[in-house]
């Protein structure tokens, strides 16, 4: 015989069950800037997918590329705010949010993109991704955005004095302004998505960016001389809301991590191949492409911009100099 005792025992077991089905399924939202096939949108559809894989289906993530939820200022405060729980950023447009983050907005305070990575790797990653929590973003991994150059439609820039006059497109922050300011040209923010009319129209002479980012947009069809300056070195996160990470039991949380960690290495990996491939691509459309065979006078030219930042956050300074003093 069934006993009401056992009946309602069952039953509860049954509605415990379920509600605990219930408030570990998760849906997650990501956001991307990035064109299909572009290297941070295959990594981060492998992300979403190896979320998936690791936490047994509890968290489903899925991934709008392209912008489509929004501009990067936007997509950041979506993170931030909680309204989205992923986004793969450049850290450019965080700096202004996050002081520690802006040290990698500095020109030229990274030798290359190898030693990029063992200060993220380090104490200076560990203080700039400590100080991105704080403000609702919490790093899970950092992807490769190669160098930044400058390109035009006008002249090669060989020395700041090619700068001089020039409408230059910059993210949104105070260092790229500065940057271009210092160097005589007149730095214009603006949205990524705009570039390239902006290009093609004279709204500006000439951008900065990467070789898979000049290839992909097409803006090498309208601004054909790329200088390799590789002033700025700045990575790209794949970012989670703070409050949502931090709900999250430490397996969860652990295996998010190694998903975001995982699909970092296969982009870094995708991405120079990508760098390669488009560089061949705008070579064989007709680009002008030369080194800028002496930095020193675009880099003794940031100096004001240095001392400004400085200026802001002292107490940035000591690590400014162990980013520039590690090996």
């Amino acid at each position: 015989m069934i006993t009401n005792f056992t009946k309602s025992v069952a039953g509860a077991a049954i509605a415990l069950a379920f509600a605990g089905q219930v408030a570990v399924a998760e849906d997650w939202r990501g956001w991307n800037i990035h064109v299909e096939e572009y290297p941070n949108t295959i990594a981060m559809d492998a992300f979403a997918e190896l979320v998936s894989e690791k936490t047994n289906g509890e968290i489903n993530l899925q991934m709008f590329h392209g912008g489509t939820l929004g501009s990067q200022p936007d997509a950041i405060e979506q993170v931030r705010l909680g309204g989205l729980q992923i986004g793969n950023f450049n850290l450019g447009p965080i700096g202004p949010i996050v002081p520690a983050a802006n040290v990698v907005s500095l020109p030229f305070i990274f030798k290359d993109v190898a030693h990029m990575f063992r200060v993220l790797d380090g104490e200076g990653g560990a203080a700039i991704a400590a100080g991105m929590a704080e403000q609702g973003l919490t790093p899970l991994a950092w992807y490769d955005a190669g160098a930044r150059s400058f390109y035009n439609g006008d002249r090669p820039i060989n020395t700041p004095a090619d700068v001089v006059g020039m409408k230059v497109r910059v993210m949104n922050n105070d260092l790229f302004t500065g940057m271009i300011a210092e160097l005589g040209g007149n730095p214009s923010p603006m949205a990524f998505a705009e570039v390239y009319q902006a290009l093609s129209t004279g709204v500006v002479d000439g951008a900065e960016n990467n070789w898979p980012s000049y290839e992909s947009t097409g803006h090498f069809e309208v601004a054909g001389f790329y200088s390799l300056s590789q002033h700025l070195i700045i990575p790209e996160c794949v970012c989670i809301n703070t409050d949502t990470f931090n709900a999250l039991s430490a397996d969860m949380q652990a295996a998010v991590r190694e998903a975001a960690q995982e699909s970092a290495l296969m982009q870094r990996e995708l991405w120079t191949k990508r760098e390669e491939a488009s560089r061949k691509a705008v070579e064989a459309a007709g680009v002008v492409v030369n080194a800028v065979a002496d930095k020193a006078p675009f880099q003794e030219a940031m100096a004001p911009v240095y001392e400004g930042y400085f200026a802001t956050n002292p107490d940035l300074r000591p690590l400014v100099e162990l980013i520039q003093a590690t090996d």
